[in-house]
């Protein structure tokens, strides 16, 4: 199950530059995961300062 960026984004992106396959990229006003390459692995949870990224259920 892919996480996703909540709207408390801050776009700040410590989330970006944690993940190992690179899945996250700048959108509009927040950053978002491409579901279909996410691990699942939470390294961009762990980085993020506001809690932004979260598991998608």
């Amino acid at each position: 199950m892919a996480y996703k960026i909540t709207d408390d984004c801050i776009s700040c992106g410590a989330c970006a530059a944690e993940c190992p396959v690179g899945c996250i990229s700048e959108g509009d006003g927040k950053y978002v995961i491409n579901a279909d390459e996410c691990l699942d692995c939470g390294s961009c949870a762990g980085a993020c300062p506001v809690s932004a990224p979260v598991a998608d259920e």
